[in-house]
């Protein structure tokens, strides 16, 4: 393997498009395949052991989807930058993965144009994402430059989308769903929402997010 080679692993449940993927990257000299996974689990395993510079992770995989292992990377301090690779064109799956800290997020549909671009620009620690998303771009960028000239400023990007579902009455075990976190992370989030806000009381937060929704 050439010391310029940028180490790839690709972790995916379909075998077929696995063997598709690896095909594709294979046809450029400067990348290198060293794992080759079919779950989440899997593949954190492969990178805590090999630490490859890119992770090409599926987000719907068995045992660990894609965002959660984004996670863990970004816990254990791995140093893998992360290409999602995903059928889904929603705006709360692409939140989600950017509120991650995801280099790439690439449609599976774009993956044979795009997908070795996206390597590329991931192993120099810059974001790629696919252009038909580009929409998407617009409105999250629009949403944090919102967010940054509003009173919400002391809340995290995170926090800001809870106390919107929260606004639109949603409970928790829905925004639990909605933003792929748990239960007890939405009662944190809503905790630290009101000690930032200084809001106090049982139903103080649902009226502030319902008086506030267009900042929001």
């Amino acid at each position: 393997m050439s010391e310029t080679q940028i180490t790839v692993l690709i972790a995916d449940d379909h075998p077929i498009f696995r063997k598709g993927l690896r095909q594709i990257i294979e046809t450029d000299s400067t990348l290198s395949i060293i794992a080759e996974v079919g779950d989440g689990e899997e593949a954190l395993n492969n990178l805590r052991l090999l630490k490859p510079q890119v992770a090409v992770l599926d987000v719907d995989m068995p045992k660990r989807d894609g965002l959660a292992v984004l996670k863990s990377i970004k816990e254990e301090n791995l140093p893998s930058s992360v290409i999602l690779l995903t059928m889904y064109k929603e705006e709360r799956f692409f939140n989600a993965a950017l509120d991650a800290g995801v280099k790439g997020y690439v449609i599976k549909d774009s993956a044979v144009s795009e997908i070795t671009n996206a390597i590329h620009a991931a192993a120099k620690g810059e974001n790629f994402i696919s252009p038909t998303l580009s929409t998407l771009l617009v409105k999250s960028l629009n949403r944090s430059e919102s967010a940054n000239n509003s009173s919400l400023n002391p809340l995290t990007s995170s926090e800001k989308r809870v106390l919107k579902l929260v606004g639109e009455a949603k409970t928790n075990k829905q925004i639990a769903d909605e933003l792929f976190i748990s239960i007890r992370t939405v009662e944190n989030h809503r905790s630290n929402i009101c000690a930032k806000l200084n809001l106090e009381g049982k139903n103080a937060l649902l009226t502030y997010a319902l008086t506030n929704k267009t900042e929001i």
